[in-house]
């Protein structure tokens, strides 16, 4: 096992915003089944670096693998990087599952619409394959009730679970959380933070941008500590909550007990 390639590599990303640089060079390597939680302060770039993966933010430097497959760029406008491939970068795409703030659901559709959308149109699945998917991973998300439902009719816990099972029907590789949790009322966290603990638990290879530290000093196989669009620390969960090195991360981790 030890000659596979990594799930995910990102060699010295860098991104600005005109003359302000948000990420400065954030190397990072994630094998199959790794779960790595970014942690850091409002504004340190973490969002940005998960943005950056899949191109929704278009890094002005730096190389990006999926399972050691090179993402092909090239110079675009405003000194960021694009696609070299449209169609590279498309499958790439379908091997990354992104899971958002917003929970970003189809308003006029059902539940299980929602969800069988992407791996019909996209993935060519057909249609009563990707409903027994569907109606697998509402159970999986405790949802089966409510795939007749319309999002507008669901809490937003409910919402983000759906979310996640929407992500996982398009069977990616990777799965990207962007605070996930951040959006919602606190009572409603932890039904959606036991679901991605399943997930973690399952060896998904999992990149989580999360305030929640508890929970991800329970599932991370890594912590990569953000401060100021560079790597600040980078190590076991264990390590870098109970015996941080840096001052900035001490004074975060102590502040956030």
């Amino acid at each position: 096992m030890s000659n596979q390639q990594p799930a995910l590599e990102l060699v010295d990303i860098h991104k600005a915003y005109g003359d302000l640089e948000v990420l400065k060079g954030i190397s990072l390597s994630a094998q199959h089944g790794d779960v790595i939680s970014i942690l850091g302060s409002s504004g340190s770039g973490k969002s940005t670096l998960l943005r950056c993966i899949n191109l929704l933010e278009q890094p002005n430097q730096g190389r990006i693998h999926i399972g050691g497959e090179e993402l092909l760029l090239k110079p675009g406008k405003d000194g960021a990087l694009m696609a070299a491939n449209r169609k590279q970068l498309e499958q790439m795409r379908s091997r990354i599952g992104f899971v958002f703030q917003q929970f970003n659901l189809w308003p006029h559709k059902t539940i299980l619409q929602n969800i069988i959308e992407a791996p019909v149109q996209v993935l060519k699945k057909p249609k009563a394959e990707a409903i027994a998917q569907a109606q697998e991973l509402l159970r999986k998300v405790g949802l089966f009730d409510k795939q007749d439902a319309y999002p507008g009719n669901l809490s937003g816990g409910q919402q983000q679970r759906i979310a996640i099972a929407r992500t996982l029907a398009m069977d990616p590789q990777i799965l990207l959380f962007d605070e996930p949790t951040s959006a919602l009322d606190p009572e409603l966290v932890n039904e959606v933070l036991s679901v991605m603990r399943e997930l973690a638990q399952e060896g998904r290879t999992m990149l989580i941008v999360t305030h929640e530290m508890r929970f991800a000093r329970e599932v991370s196989s890594q912590v990569v500590f953000l401060h100021q669009g560079q790597v600040e620390e980078i190590g076991t969960a264990e390590q870098v909550f109970d015996a941080p090195k840096s001052p900035r991360v001490q004074d975060f981790m102590s502040s956030h007990r």
